[in-house]
């Protein structure tokens, strides 16, 4: 199960995401918002991190304006490597490397298009399981 979650400046683009989930048959869980009137993206950034975070949903998929703040909100939750990407080889490497495990995007930032690229690698990669990058991991949720 995927999570996803978007303020008014992503909820174009997460609707072109959530038309690329439909059409692959994945399972999501729609955390909102619902249209392009104003919200605040830490409402539905905590949501999904929350989903995450607690095993509810596997991954998650953030989408603001720049993609900026919803990652930054969603990185405060223990456990979630929250990326921002733009273009597919990030997509990648922070699968295999960080074993991410919510993609943050802009909306005013990204086009559909590249877009549903960048979810089609983020959620078709996995982890390398590397030693080094499961140091590298722990390292980062040790305090």
């Amino acid at each position: 199960m995927i999570a996803l979650g978007c303020d008014h400046g992503g909820y174009e683009l997460m609707q072109e995401v959530i038309a690329y989930l439909k059409e692959k048959g994945l399972e999501y869980k729609n955390f909102g918002c619902n249209s392009t009137e104003s919200v605040d993206y830490p409402v539905y950034a905590k949501q999904v991190a929350k989903a995450v975070q607690s095993g509810e949903c596997d991954k998650g998929i953030l989408i603001c304006g720049t993609g900026i703040g919803i990652s930054i909100t969603a990185n405060r939750f223990k456990g979630i490597r929250a990326a921002l990407c733009g273009d597919c080889f990030s997509a990648e490497a922070t699968r295999q490397h960080n074993d991410a495990n919510i993609l943050a995007m802009g909306g005013r930032v990204t086009g559909p298009g590249l877009a549903v690229k960048i979810v089609d690698t983020f959620l078709n990669t996995e982890f390398s399981n590397g030693e080094r990058h499961v140091n590298r991991i722990r390292g980062i949720d040790e305090e």
